[in-house]
């Protein structure tokens, strides 16, 4: 079984991908040891998954974007040389693949629910949810890019405050789906009376909003957890009433360690609020560590890195977050967030701690290794003692570990910084058994009772 600290708060770990060459970390695409350029063989993820158990992680944190970075200098040309989160391939579609060759392992999957019909959706994530046995996750996002609205039909992006208007009511809808559509008990699979779902116990489901129109069955039936665990990431004001309303999970990158104090103590404000337990959210933080088995040798590799990193790629990604063309600005001019951006709220002040002399010359450094996460490098000693300051110093439950070199990123965390976090007693040394719900929670397979979501389960009919 599982042992940590009866009295420290234990540390939950994610890997953070994409199903793409670049991510977070600009540029190591071109490091001689770089695998991430395999991103469409599926030995690559099943390699990876492997390694991800053999580490106890948590769970597979997989990002994703609809749309092209074209807002640095209005082209998508660094995006194309750097691989930019272009190209990119679907990140459902690696998940059964994955799940096949692990047992614990769970994945959260990003899915941007502006461009997909709630009620198809719905279906895709039963599936996952039936594949994995219950070892799913769904990150909520619902974009930030206008080239995404361009090329789904639409002239630009609904506003960044109807966006979250809108994700409330399709929220409902799936409620109404995955928790009210099947009863416990429909499915009887029952070969001598021929009935395999109880037609009493399967409801339509009917919803008539300002968004949606909806009438019909789930296609489904119930998944072990019915509704996958709920991620989500948005920390401006709007943001984060959404996601005390329905996340489970909820990602930040700050690097400022009293911002993400504040923050988090914000967000669990406004999950009370919402008439739900603050301890029903776990938070993470999206962190890059450089491992080495000396403080000398993870200098050195740090410093190897840099030299393939592309700072400038970073700046391009970030130009599409915040909706700003920083390709514009004098190197000493400072970086103040314009009004009136659709993008990603708050994308400059996250990184320069709300300094107001902020400057591009201060980006591009804090981006030496391509990626604007907060970065740790050294022995397996110091990236636990950082590690574990920003859990106990913030309030933070755990941390999404990008990736910058891989696979020996991640191979050297689980190999080194593992053990070190469980010889302290703040690490599992083995997994617990039941969904990810389950192992996050110890709770149940399935939404609490203080989550909206749960109000949409139907009573069973007695049989």
């Amino acid at each position: 079984m599982s042992v940590v600290s009866a009295t420290a708060k234990p540390v939950l770990l994610n890997a953070f991908n994409m199903n793409s060459v670049g991510h977070i970390n600009h540029g190591l695409w071109a490091h001689p040891r770089d695998r991430s350029s395999d991103y469409h063989s599926l030995d690559y993820w099943t390699d990876l998954a492997r390694t991800l158990e053999r580490g106890l992680f948590d769970g597979l944190f997989l990002a994703d974007i609809v749309g092209v970075y074209e807002t640095y200098e209005q082209s998508a040309d660094i995006t194309l040389r750097e691989a930019i989160q272009l190209p990119i391939n679907d990140p459902l579609l690696v998940v059964p693949a994955m799940a096949a060759v692990t047992r614990h392992l769970s994945f959260g999957v990003t899915v941007n629910l502006s461009y997909e019909a709630p009620y198809l959706l719905a279906r895709r994530f039963s599936t996952l949810d039936h594949l994995t046995r219950g070892r799913v996750g769904w990150n909520i996002v619902t974009g930030y890019l206008d080239s995404a609205a361009r090329a789904m039909g639409q002239r630009e992006q609904i506003r960044h405050d109807e966006r979250y208007d809108r994700a409330d009511e399709y929220l409902e809808v799936l409620y109404k789906l995955w928790e009210g559509s099947w009863e416990d008990g429909a499915v009887k699979r029952d070969r001598n009376a021929r009935v395999y779902a109880d037609p009493a116990r399967v409801h339509r489901i009917e919803h008539h909003g300002r968004y949606f129109d909806v009438e019909g069955y789930h296609l489904s039936e119930p998944s072990p957890q019915r509704t996958p665990v709920l991620f989500q990431a948005g920390s401006s004001g709007r943001g984060l009433r959404f996601a005390a309303r329905h996340a489970e999970c909820v990602f930040v990158a700050i690097q400022d360690r009293d911002a993400t104090r504040k923050l988090v103590r914000e967000l669990r404000e406004e999950v009370v609020r919402a008439g739900r337990h603050p301890d029903e959210v776990k938070v993470f933080m999206g962190l890059t560590a450089i491992v080495g088995k000396t403080a000398r040798e993870a200098q050195e590799k740090y410093a190897e890195y840099v030299r393939y990193a592309n700072p400038e790629a970073g700046v391009a990604h970030l130009a599409a977050t915040a909706g700003i063309d920083f390709s514009q600005y004098a190197s000493d001019r400072p970086l103040i967030q314009q009004q009136g951006s659709n993008g990603i709220e708050n994308a400059v002040r996250r990184l320069s701690g709300g300094r107001s002399d902020y400057t591009m010359g201060d980006l591009h450094h804090d981006l030496a290794l391509g990626g604007r996460y907060a970065t740790v490098v050294g022995d397996a000693g110091q990236v636990a003692d950082a590690m574990l300051g920003w859990i106990d110093d913030t309030g933070i439950d755990g941390f999404n570990l990008a990736r910058a070199v891989v696979p020996e990123g991640f191979e050297d965390f689980v190999n080194l910084v593992v053990p070190e976090l469980q010889s302290r007693g703040r690490y599992k040394t083995a997994y617990a058994d039941g969904s990810l719900r389950q192992k996050l929670w110890g709770r149940g397979d399935q939404l609490s009772a203080g989550h909206p979501g749960a109000a949409f389960r139907r009573s069973s009919v007695v049989a």
